[in-house]
């Protein structure tokens, strides 16, 4: 591991457990029947505990969305060429993705990662450049990157969430772009999970059934090829990998440091917190899962990191918008739990009065 990014986790502590409590308490007493308003319960604890208040209120929002380029679409694993990775860019860099409408709408604030796009997009206020190489390697005949580029992604995403946490941003969203890297998230959940290719390999952008199956041979043949060691975040990372999936591990350990809540989009997100919970374990603490991507290696992703998704609305998008849509609910129930009278302070008679 690397020294720095040791150093730097070395310092994540889990949630505060007292103000768990006392949020917990509090939303026991709350003028509404027990446990009404569901899961929202729950996330307004978790939200207490990750920011330190029994009465949050949740400042900024902001999404960083990660873009890389991969090099295993050479083995015809997507409907789309690569070049489609930095054109979308400069879709998002114009306002004219599915993204940027939902970010508008919910007042989200975009920062967009070149972290390794082949045809790179050119200069823009939203755009952080950090390419570490246009694309990894082919995964399906050697490794994604080197360790030191693991590292590199690792420490940017890390510094990415700080910054946005001292701009004022309690709530970070992460979200992906790169032709292929459904295929590097499949291997890498394969990798961690211990699933076969066959269950984490899903259509994508929109593969045939005979065309699933070649891909899903080749997420099989990347994990034959490299055999990354499940239990090192680093090995899997750099092996069968991607630039992007770094970076998004990054953030959630950064976001863990800083002591804000991270919220997950779809199955690359998933496979990013994969990596971030081999790091460490305590950083998914801080993660609320947006939504349940309809790519079905997300959902084993969830189960083994105990995650409950919020929506699940059949979204296979990615760019971060499941993530953008859940931060309304993340919202809501933190005001419910900051803003809402106690039966005592509402002089209400509760269920156990006499």
């Amino acid at each position: 591991m690397s020294t720095e990014v040791d150093r730097l986790v070395a310092r994540i502590r889990p949630p505060d457990a007292a103000i768990r409590q006392a949020a917990r308490q509090r939303q026991d007493r709350l003028t509404k029947p027990p446990g009404s308003l569901g899961r929202l319960e729950d996330v307004a604890v978790q939200v207490a505990a990750i920011l330190g208040s029994e009465r949050p209120s949740p400042r900024g929002k902001a999404l960083i969305i990660a873009a890389a380029d991969h090099g295993v679409v050479a083995e015809g694993v997507s409907g789309y060429p690569q070049a489609v990775t930095g054109q979308m860019v400069r879709n998002f860099l114009a306002g004219g993705a599915a993204i940027n409408a939902l970010a508008r709408q919910a007042g989200v604030r975009l920062t967009i990662v070149d972290a390794g796009i082949a045809a790179r997009p050119p200069d823009h206020p939203q755009l952080r450049r950090l390419s570490f190489g246009p694309g990894t390697e082919n995964i399906a005949r050697g490794p994604a990157m080197t360790r030191a580029q693991a590292e590199g992604c690792i420490l940017a995403g890390i510094e990415l969430a700080r910054e946005a946490a001292d701009s004022g941003v309690d709530l970070i969203g992460i979200g992906d772009m790169g032709i292929g890297n459904t295929t590097a998230a499949a291997a890498v959940t394969a990798a961690i999970t211990g699933h076969s290719a066959a269950v984490t390999t899903g259509r994508g952008t929109g593969r045939s059934d005979a065309q699933l199956d070649d891909k899903a041979n080749v997420v099989r043949r990347a994990i034959e090829v490299n055999r990354p060691n499940p239990g090192d975040g680093w090995d899997v990372l750099a092996h069968v990998g991607g630039y992007e999936l770094g970076v998004l591990a990054g953030v959630i350990l950064g976001g863990a440091l800083a002591r804000r809540v991270v919220v997950l989009d779809g199955f690359i997100c998933g496979a990013a917190a994969l990596v971030a919970h081999r790091i460490c374990p305590t950083a998914i603490d801080f993660c609320i899962a947006g939504h349940r991507s309809a790519e079905r290696g997300h959902a084993l992703i969830l189960d083994h990191l105990d995650l409950e998704p919020l929506l699940d609305l059949e979204l296979r998008l990615g760019e971060g918008s499941g993530a953008v849509l859940a931060m309304g609910l993340i919202e809501a129930g933190a005001a419910c739990l900051a803003e809402m009278s106690t039966f005592d302070e509402a002089g209400v008679s509760d269920a156990g009065a006499s």
